[in-house]
C-alpha cells in the first residue's frame, strides 16, 4: 500500500516538478495535452514492440541451447522473414509520423488576433517582460523585470528555485502571444505545464502562442545553457479570470502614471 501511495504521488498531475515524479506535469494548454496524448500513444505501442522482442529473445535462447540442440542448424537465407522485419520496422514510423506532424504544425501555429501580445526578454540572469498592448506612449509602458527569490526570502510553501518576486499575469481561456528575444546570451522561455519552450537569441525575435485552459500558477526555468547562474532564471506564469486579470493590469499602471 505504501508502494501504491508513492507511485501515486510522483504521477500525480502538478503545475511544477516534484522529486521522483515520473510523468509529465498536468496539461493546462491543447498543445501540452497533444504532447501527453502522442507520448502516451507511442509508449503503448514501444511496450507491445518490448514484449514482443523479448517474447522471441527468450523463446530463441530457451530452443535453441546447446544442450537441447547439441549441433546447431545453419540458416543462411530466409525470405519471408527478411520480408516480414523491414515492411513492420518502416510501417511503425509513419503511424508515429502522422500525429507528430500535425502536432509539430499546432505549435507553430500563428494567432492571427491574439488577445495579449506579450515581450520576454531574458538577461543574464533575470527576465523583463513587456505588456505591448498597454504602451501608450514611450513615457508609459507595463515593463517589470522578473527575478529570482533568494532561498533565504522564500515564504512557506514557495518552490526553492522556481518562484520570482514578479510573476507573468495570463488572462485563462484566451490566445496570448510571446515575443522572445534576448539581450545578451542565448536563453530559452520554458513551461512544461503549458507545452512552451521558445529560445531567446540575440538580435532575433522569437515567437509563439499558448491558450491556458485553466487557472492557476505554472512555473518552468531556461533551458539553455545561459552562464554560471543558469539555474537561477525561473519562469512562474498566473493564469486568472479575466475579470481579475483587468484589475491587476490596472493595477500596475497606476503607480506608473502617477510616477510620471
Amino acid at each position: 500500500m505504501i508502494v501504491l501511495e508513492w507511485l501515486f504521488l510522483t504521477i500525480a498531475p502538478c503545475d511544477a516538478a516534484e522529486p521522483w515524479q515520473l510523468g509529465s506535469q498536468d496539461a493546462a494548454t491543447p498543445i501540452m495535452q497533444g504532447i501527453t496524448d502522442l507520448h502516451h500513444d507511442v509508449f503503448f505501442f514501444v511496450i507491445l514492440i518490448l514484449v514482443f522482442v523479448s517474447w522471441i529473445l527468450g523463446r530463441a535462447l530457451w530452443h535453441f541451447h546447446y544442450k537441447k540442440n547439441p549441433i546447431p542448424q545453419r540458416i543462411v537465407h530466409g525470405t519471408t522473414i527478411e520480408i516480414l522485419r523491414t515492411i513492420f520496422p518502416s510501417i511503425i514510423p509513419m503511424f508515429i509520423a502522422i500525429p507528430s506532424f500535425a502536432l509539430l504544425y499546432s505549435m507553430d501555429e500563428v494567432v492571427v488576433d491574439p488577445a495579449i501580445t506579450i515581450k520576454a526578454i531574458g538577461h543574464q540572469w533575470y527576465r523583463t517582460y513587456e505588456y505591448s498592448d498597454y504602451n501608450s506612449s514611450d513615457e508609459q509602458s507595463l515593463t517589470f523585470d522578473s527575478y529570482t527569490i533568494p532561498e533565504d526570502d522564500l515564504e512557506l510553501g514557495q518552490s526553492r528555485l522556481l518562484e520570482v518576486d514578479n510573476r507573468v499575469v495570463l488572462p485563462a481561456k484566451s490566445y496570448i502571444r510571446f515575443i522572445v528575444t534576448s539581450a545578451d546570451v542565448p536563453h530559452s522561455w520554458a513551461v512544461p505545464s503549458l507545452g512552451v519552450k521558445c529560445d531567446a537569441v540575440p538580435g532575433r525575435l522569437n515567437q509563439t502562442s499558448i491558450s491556458v485552459q485553466r487557472e492557476g500558477v505554472y512555473y518552468g526555468q531556461c533551458s539553455e545553457i545561459c552562464g554560471t547562474n543558469h539555474a537561477f532564471m525561473p519562469i512562474v506564469v498566473e493564469a486568472v479570470p479575466r475579470k481579475d486579470y483587468g484589475s491587476r493590469v490596472s493595477n500596475q499602471l497606476i503607480p506608473q502614471s502617477a510616477e510620471a
